[in-house]
């Protein structure tokens, strides 16, 4: 098995994860809105998911709703908040992911929404100020994420939802890389709608959820049973919600213990790279950072060639975003920072989890400068 260095594209499902799934997969395969028995205790699975996972976030187990994952429950929580609301003005930050960047551009193009933008500070941080400068009374849903997929950097969404409240805008948070790394309790940092996915804290992928704070009005984005309460309609991915309940429960008693590792083999992988001198410059910031996620730039080297070289060594890295693999551009996020193009070619994301060792990190550092120089003497060819 190859070491694996890329914990925010996806976990690997927990076995105690896979276990619970299973029965939902064959002998227990019933459609959860049939009302015999097969049908009954699939609806009960997912009821005790919904109150699994509303545990973690600290709501209500009414306030869930499960979807296919974060990019739907972000196109959820967007569309829905303007169709409900009927205004037209979008706040989000030049960071999102591309659930959000990309749902803000299809609004702009066909729903005639505008969208602000808001820049970041060199650690990848949104203002609080700047959200309060450029909310208007046509905004209909200010959305900032928890935490940044690719340079890790927490944003201050406490003080950010002090603002919002304050205007009566709705305020939405995409915590798909915070949910089960770090704490979130949708009460103490008070969103309106909050999104999450399974395969990102050792759950299944194709299942996530949207938290909607009751009393928020959300249109659906689709129609048809009226599933989730009328807010996702579609037949229930019982295995899937399953797991992501299980993956809850898991969460919740070992979160700050393997987070509290995770953190402590990053910062031992940043201290024995960047003590080889080779001209490695950090990305991420050194607080308020995902536990596990290490963004560098990397001398003279083109990250995607680097990629390649890492996997036939035996390591599985990054060059950002997995949702934006395949384009040779620079990121747009280390571009938001102020990074070069160079740069921001020229970087890697390294995110460890649960199945890494310190062993991997002495292997990694130790071939690192080889590596490196072969990559770059390949660049320059």
């Amino acid at each position: 098995m190859p070491a694996y260095f890329d914990h925010n594209a996806t976990t690997p499902v927990h076995p105690d994860v896979f276990a619970a799934m299973k029965p939902y997969l064959n002998e227990q395969f019933g459609n959860a809105s049939c009302l015999y028995r097969l049908g009954v205790d699939a609806s009960y699975a997912v009821e005790k998911a919904r109150m699994q996972l509303a545990r973690l976030l600290g709501c209500s187990e009414d306030e869930i709703v499960f979807t296919s994952g974060g990019t739907e429950s972000d196109n959820l929580a967007l569309k829905g908040a303007v169709y409900s609301t009927g205004k037209k003005h979008i706040i989000t930050s030049a960071i999102e992911h591309p659930g959000i960047i990309r749902a803000c551009e299809f609004m702009q193009q066909y729903m005639n929404c505008t969208v602000t933008y808001l820049p970041v500070d060199g650690e990848g941080r949104v203002s609080p100020a700047d959200v309060d400068k450029v909310i208007t009374e046509d905004t209909a849903i200010v959305s900032i994420m928890t935490a940044n997929n690719e340079i890790g950097s927490i944003q201050p969404i406490a003080e950010i939802t002090e603002i919002t409240k304050k205007h009566g805008v709705l305020f939405h948070t995409d915590a798909v890389q915070a949910v089960g790394r770090i704490e979130v309790d949708v009460n103490a940092i008070g969103v309106d709608l909050l999104s999450l996915s399974g395969h990102k804290f050792y759950g299944p992928k194709g299942v996530g959820a949207l938290y909607v704070r009751k009393g928020v009005d959300l249109v659906s984005i689709q129609q048809g049973g009226g599933h989730e309460q009328g807010r996702r309609a579609g037949t229930e991915n019982v295995a899937g919600i399953v797991g992501l309940g299980k993956a809850a429960v898991i969460a919740r008693k070992e979160r700050e213990q393997k987070s509290q590792r995770a953190a402590a083999l990053r910062d031992r992988l940043w201290q024995k790279v960047d003590a080889l001198a080779i001209g490695v410059k950090r990305n991420s910031p050194a607080n308020d950072v995902l536990p596990g996620t290490l963004n560098v730039t990397l001398p003279n080297i083109n990250a995607r060639e680097f990629v390649r070289a890492m996997d036939s060594e035996g390591f599985c890295i990054a060059t950002g975003s997995a949702c934006s693999t395949g384009k040779p551009t620079p990121s747009y996020v280390l571009k938001a920072l102020g990074r070069s193009d160079a740069d921001a070619i020229a970087s890697v994301r390294l995110t460890l989890g649960a199945s890494n060792t310190e062993e991997e990190i002495e292997k990694f550092v130790a071939i690192l400068p080889r590596v490196v120089e072969t990559v770059s003497e390949t660049a320059s060819a």
